[in-house]
């Protein structure tokens, strides 16, 4: 018996909620936590593992989306505000899609920083640099689908990913960085990882109890402004802790 696109579709969304729920909470240890220290690594890289397979689940959702808006979100068949399919695949397949390839190519490049700290010429190895072209097509798409649909929230979202890759590629072609450009890169990958998928959980999340709150962008500034001011807040820690060091 083959399953229905709605059908798959659950069970991937299970899928997302299990893996992208184990990040929500470990991403917390190595933040609040000593860092450098083994619980920071432990859970550190299980945030990295959980954010590579929640990403992963997240682009499938999206092409189910994608293929069948319809099939995949029945429970908007009545809402006022998505009667057109085209809407649900913007909000729900292309930003979906965006946002997935965000947070794995956050995780990733957060990881990758500091294990080639010793040949940072492995940062541009090309499975990196793949990574970074395919999030500047889905930040595009994404922004390019808001526009036709003037939903002017995806384009403003699709900044942090050209954003991301500019950064990504500054670090990545930077001839000789230091030990604190690699901490600083660390930092701001995984909590930029942390703050895409809490910005999916939060707003996706209550979509399937008030699906107009995909639309608010309200909704999805917190997570931002929460993740930009740690980022910046352990940036300038890391950088006064550093510079202090005989």
């Amino acid at each position: 018996m083959s399953l229905s696109s709605h059908s798959i579709f659950e069970l991937l969304v299970g899928m997302h909620i299990v893996t992208g729920s184990i990040g929500l909470i470990a991403i917390w240890v190595p933040i609040a936590g000593r860092k450098g220290g083994v619980n920071h690594r432990r859970f550190g890289r299980l945030f990295i593992r959980a954010m590579l397979a929640t990403g992963t689940i997240a682009t499938l959702i999206a092409l189910t989306t994608l293929s069948d808006p319809r099939g995949t979100h029945p429970h908007l068949a009545d809402h006022p505000v998505f009667q057109d399919a085209n809407l649900i695949r913007g909000i729900f397949g292309w930003m979906m899609l965006y946002l997935a390839t965000l947070t794995a190519n956050l995780a990733w490049q957060g990881h990758l920083c500091l294990k080639s700290k010793s040949h940072h010429a492995e940062n541009r190895a090309w499975h990196n640099l793949l990574s970074q072209l395919i999030l500047m097509i889905t930040a595009t798409l994404c922004a390019w689908k808001g526009v036709l649909l003037a939903q002017w929230m995806m384009p403003g979202l699709a900044i942090v990913g050209w954003a991301t890759v500019g950064t990504n590629l500054w670090f990545i072609y930077k001839p000789h960085p230091r030990p604190l450009d690699r901490i600083k890169e660390h930092i701001k990958a995984l909590v930029g990882a942390g703050i895409s998928v809490y910005t999916a959980f939060i707003a996706f999340g209550a979509v399937r109890w008030f699906p107009e709150l995909a639309l608010a962008p309200g909704l999805w500034a917190i997570p931002l402004t929460v993740g930009l001011t740690l980022i910046i807040y352990h940036q300038r820690a890391v950088t006064q802790r550093m510079r202090s060091t005989p």
